[in-house]
């Protein structure tokens, strides 16, 4: 199939383009820097040059490619994310989950695209009660922190934007926190949070007890993959099998990278250090279940578990 991936040099990207290639689709990789061009051509896909945000730029890449099946990845996280900041650190990625899914849409449309696949998230966007494990039909937050409010609409938007756009099969993949190459768990290059973890930067917050779902990137890469060839529309958890608790995953997280364990700090302080949309992801959000992902995409993760990824997967 002809396959449009925009974002194709992000994190995910990046995994997933080699990924398609080598399953024999005729990849085009969107990205909006010149000099990532030849990033793309040695990954074996065309690339194309377009800023998401610019809808005539993206209709124009859209066109010229005429592909099958768009996948949608595109963010703007690259650098120190500071949580105390929080909707000013997402505040470009979430224009791209609007405007951008906006631009992409319109596009598949004009060019008569079967499918179209969308990056959502399910590392902390769960409702903070009932169980700690949820599934796709559970609602997201109806009342989240105010920092991340701006960000969880934007991803509301994106959800509901894919998946009610009747004229074409649309997917929205919730993937869990990334760690491996390329993101900011990641041992070759270091990434952001292990430096923080081996200076002892990334406390533990009161119990810690917040559920956490992880998922190691070509995991991640993989089930976008089947999710191109296969599934029905709709929503899924794209996450290992083993939701976990903050006290549990960082703990071995600082171990997997021979850092000594992470201090631990009151909600107080947490919140001083770190802004209230932190301690609450470390202290109240709920994991996510990647049963149906996995029946109905047949997808199954290489690392079933963070303790497998975090021994395996880091570099």
């Amino acid at each position: 199939m002809k396959v449009f991936v925009a974002g194709a040099t992000g994190a995910l990207g990046s995994k997933l383009v080699p990924r398609l290639v080598a399953g024999g689709h005729d990849v085009v990789g969107m990205t909006r820097s010149e000099r990532k061009a030849g990033m793309i051509q040695q990954m074996g896909a065309t690339p194309a040059i377009a800023d998401g945000l610019d809808a005539e730029a993206v209709g124009r890449a859209v066109g010229e490619a005429e592909p099958e099946v768009i996948v949608h990845e595109l963010t703007a996280l690259s650098g120190s994310l500071d949580l105390r900041k929080f909707e000013q650190s997402f505040a470009l990625t979430n224009r791209l989950r609007t405007e951008g899914t906006d631009h992409l849409l319109a596009a598949a449309r004009a060019v008569g695209a079967k499918r179209f696949i969308a990056q959502s998230y399910a590392a902390w966007t769960y409702e903070r009660t009932g169980g700690p494990v949820k599934t796709e039909d559970d609602p997201l937050d109806p009342d989240p922190v105010p920092a991340t409010r701006t960000t969880l609409d934007a991803i509301r938007y994106l959800e509901a934007a894919v998946t009610g756009a009747e004229w074409i099969e649309g997917l929205v993949l919730r993937y869990g926190g990334f760690y491996g190459p390329g993101t900011s768990m990641s041992l070759n290059p270091e990434g952001e949070h292990v430096e923080m973890i081996r200076k002892r930067k990334f406390p533990l917050v009161g119990e810690s007890s917040g559920i956490w779902s992880l998922i190691q990137i070509d995991d991640a890469a993989a089930a976008t993959a089947a999710a191109v060839e296969g599934g029905a529309p709709g929503i899924y958890n794209v996450v290992d099998d083993q939701p976990a608790a903050a006290a549990d995953w960082l703990p071995g997280l600082a171990e997997a990278v021979g850092a000594k364990r992470p201090m631990r700090v009151p909600r107080w302080l947490g919140r001083i250090m770190a802004g209230e949309a932190a301690v609450t992801m470390m202290t109240e959000t709920r994991g996510a279940s990647n049963a149906k992902a996995k029946s109905e995409l047949g997808w199954a993760p290489k690392y079933p578990t963070w303790r497998d990824g975090f021994a395996h997967g880091l570099a």
